[in-house]
């Protein structure tokens, strides 16, 4: 009988460090939206710098992020992954990100064929900073089709098995304004990002303090007008 090892018994990254805060920043929001999102869902996870094991023979593989579906977001003992072991979880990512780095690292060909191999069947390349140095678009998204990956056309691009779609807008994110990678309904409508949600309920509230307001000045309006014509409200 064989035996696979667990999460424990493997390390839990490619022990490759980012070397930029945009690979770190951008999945996290995109977790961040996906978790307003999906917030009654438990069938998704997204894993942000996070090792990916395919093989229990090879090393990790570290996607800047990766979206799997149909895999608990809380699993059933409540622990967070370490790393995150295909043969365990029984379902290969549908999504992988990477970020364009200072030193190429093999996003247009190596780990191309290493995600095609796979089977991911959608790739998403942000390259803003090194893409005339790489010969490419700074947003490319790719779908695998037929064994190889397709470059799909637009912005936001929909990726109808993952039922999102991804694209690139200028934003605020963590008091950063500049273009972000944000999902998209199928119309091409932005889902809201956390800042978004923020901002929507601080309007709010301050509409709901605003009628108040107007409420209280037409009442007292309404008093004073009532006191000209020798009324008494407090008699009323």
């Amino acid at each position: 009988m064989q035996i696979f090892p667990t999460e424990f018994d493997l390390p839990d990254s490619d022990d490759q460090p980012v070397d930029n805060e945009l690979q770190l920043l951008l999945p996290i929001l995109l977790r961040a939206i996906l978790a307003l999102l999906w917030a009654d869902r438990n069938d998704w996870f997204l894993g942000v710098n996070l090792g990916l094991y395919y093989d229990p023979k090879q090393p990790a593989i570290g996607p800047d992020g990766f979206l799997s579906l149909g895999v608990p977001r809380v699993r059933p003992n409540g622990k967070l992954r370490l790393s995150y072991l295909a043969w365990q979880e029984n379902v290969m990512p549908q999504w992988v990100l990477e970020i364009g780095s200072q030193k190429y690292g093999g996003e247009y060909d190596e780990k191309m064929r290493d995600y095609a191999n796979l089977g991911i069947l959608y790739y998403t390349i942000y390259n803003p900073n090194h893409w005339r140095r790489d010969r490419h678009d700074s947003f490319e998204v790719y779908r695998l089709i037929n064994g190889r990956y397709v470059r799909q056309p637009g912005n936001s691009v929909w990726m109808e098995a993952v039922g999102l779609g991804i694209g690139v807008e200028a934003g605020t994110h963590e008091g950063i304004t500049q273009d972000w990678l944000y999902w998209y309904d199928e119309q091409g409508n932005r889902y809201p990002a956390p800042e978004d949600a923020i901002a929507f309920e601080r309007n709010r509230a301050e509409r709901a303090e605003q009628q108040l307001e107007e409420e209280r000045r037409s009442r007292q309006a309404l008093l004073e007008k009532l006191r000209q014509m020798g009324i008494d409200p407090d008699e009323l």
